[in-house]
């Protein structure tokens, strides 16, 4: 895919910065010490649990996914962490995440937990009411949770209908909205500052891409953090 869209690693990298920026928000400015990340895949290089625990030493990290593989996979890369795990679950049944026995065993459910949602609600479709499925999950946190969601963005910019195109024929099955029906997801949560924006603009660290500079395939993803209260 990168083969022929050769922007699409753009939009990886800059996925991967936001996720960090995010975690670090969590972590270090909100003071959140567990964090549950739903659709992970593999733990990769500087990943949630690393950067969580760079931030605050003994933040705890559940990774959920569906995947056997991934699974056996990433708790082999995790085999000596202590504050670190991989569980199984289906974010298209989220009683399979939040009644699960081992992430309730993992997480201390009287705290607040940051559920991060990245890169995996845009492959639910319309039919599959991604909005109860979150709804959900977000129902079972604890008071003063954080919800994180990075989501693919029709923008209605003819210039980005192309690459929308090309996208949707690489990914498959996925579904770009607008940053109206991105933030209906989030139900009556509050988003912190600065809102559900294209995901350079959520809190960007020093030479973080600016609106200028950051063309097209930057403005097809948004990222936004939401509390509960």
């Amino acid at each position: 895919m990168i083969a022929s869209l050769p922007e699409v690693q753009v939009g990886v990298q800059a996925q991967r910065a936001v996720l960090g920026r995010v975690v670090r928000y969590l972590v270090g400015e909100a003071g959140v010490k567990q964090l549950l990340d739903v659709g992970s895949g593999l733990p990769t290089s500087d990943n949630v649990h690393e950067i969580a625990q760079r931030t605050a030493p003994g933040t705890r990290v559940v990774y959920v996914d569906n995947d056997s593989v991934v699974l056996a996979h990433a708790r082999a890369i995790l085999s000596d962490q202590t504050s670190t795990f991989a569980e199984r679950g289906d974010l298209l049944d989220p009683a399979s995440i939040m009644s699960s026995p081992a992430i309730r065993r993992h997480l201390d459910w009287n705290q607040p937990v940051g559920l991060l949602l990245c890169g995996i609600v845009h492959y639910l479709l319309d039919e599959e009411n991604p909005g109860r499925l979150v709804a959900e999950l977000v129902d079972a946190l604890p008071s003063g949770s954080y919800v994180f969601i990075h989501h693919l963005l029709d923008t209605g910019d003819p210039a980005a209908a192309t690459l929308q195109e090309q996208m949707q024929r690489g990914l498959g099955r996925v579904r770009f909205r607008t940053l109206a029906e991105v933030r209906a997801l989030f139900g009556d949560l509050r988003l912190v500052e600065p809102g559900l924006v294209p995901i350079p603009e959520w809190r960007p660290d020093p030479g973080t891409p600016i609106r200028a500079d950051y063309g097209v395939i930057l403005s097809m993803a948004c990222a936004g953090v939401a509390r509960k209260a």
